[in-house]
């Protein structure tokens, strides 16, 4: 048999170049090295190292983590997210006082917590354990604010709830794309109960953040959009980020988006009422999670 490769080009994306304005600084300094071991050390997950985050030498070496509960199994497989996906085993009661405890020896002012999802927890998809969590590090750590970036919890509005009454500083839900490419991005996911997730976070009276990543066959005109219809259900900080391949079984990057058109975003954000907008090529949900408080604080107290 005769094959014909001549059409090869156009079934199998090319990768295209990573630009300058993404070379990543590897830094492990000692805070990075002493970060690193309070983490395995206290058998805890990260999201800087399971969704091989390029800030994470930067962020260990500040001495900031994004610590990742209930396990480093996740039951979805989102097609952005380096995260295993599989059936989870993890179940620990005391993860919350481990995690509270490594906050307290990091000697945080701000921490951030996330989570896989947890479809298999069928009472509360994991809710009461990210409660537990919040409420042990205000026990131990009464100065330190809080951060959540949670999963949906299939919409479930008693597992939110749970969440909700216990109060963190900010509560965050990713969009992760716009709605075109949504069920491409996120297979396991809903666009709607999405939204319906934020909606209920600003409902309870929580500052409420959100944000995109950018590079994976959308238009500016649809990142625009997105952010208006974020900033009408009530959110107020924002995140957009580029886009990284993690390995070659994800989906490739379409653009790599210019920091002009970053500032862009940022520009827009604000004028839309955002009181803080995080735009650039290497942002991430948590990036520089501690400075946007400071932010959020500042520019709230000028606007009151």
């Amino acid at each position: 048999m005769n094959l014909d490769y001549s059409n090869l080009e156009s079934v199998v994306p090319k990768r295209i170049k990573r630009p300058d304005w993404l070379k990543i600084k590897l830094n492990t300094n000692a805070e990075f090295q002493e970060t690193r071991k309070l983490i395995e050390n206290q058998n805890l997950n990260t999201v800087c190292a399971e969704a091989k985050c390029p800030n994470i030498y930067e962020c260990w070496g500040r001495k900031i983590a994004t610590i990742m509960i209930l396990g480093d199994t996740c039951t979805r497989a989102c097609g952005f997210c380096s995260v295993k996906t599989g059936k989870p085993s993890w179940f620990d009661n005391d993860e919350p006082y481990r995690t509270a405890l490594a906050v307290k020896k990091m000697n945080l002012n701000h921490v951030v917590i996330t989570s896989v999802d947890r479809d298999d927890i069928k009472n509360d998809f994991g809710a009461s354990i990210w409660a537990e969590t919040i409420t042990e590090i205000k026990r131990l750590n009464p100065d330190c604010s809080i951060e959540v970036l949670t999963p949906d919890f299939k919409g479930y509005l008693p597992a939110l709830k749970i969440v909700f009454d216990s109060q963190p500083d900010i509560f965050s839900h990713n969009t992760e794309t716009v709605e075109r490419i949504s069920k491409e991005v996120r297979t396991q996911s809903n666009w709607q109960r999405t939204k319906m997730v934020l909606k209920e976070s600003v409902k309870s009276g929580l500052v409420t953040k959100t944000g995109i990543m950018v590079g994976l066959g959308e238009t500016d005109e649809e990142v625009l959009q997105v952010m208006q219809e974020m900033v009408d259900l009530g959110v107020e900080i924002f995140n957009v980020g580029q886009y990284l391949q993690p390995t070659n079984k994800h989906l490739i990057v379409k653009r790599f988006v210019h920091p002009d058109i970053f500032n862009m975003f940022h520009e827009k954000g604000l004028e839309m009422g955002y009181r803080v907008v995080e735009s650039g090529p290497l942002v991430r949900s948590s990036y520089h999670a501690d400075e946007q408080v400071r932010k959020y604080k500042i520019k709230k107290e000028i606007n009151e």
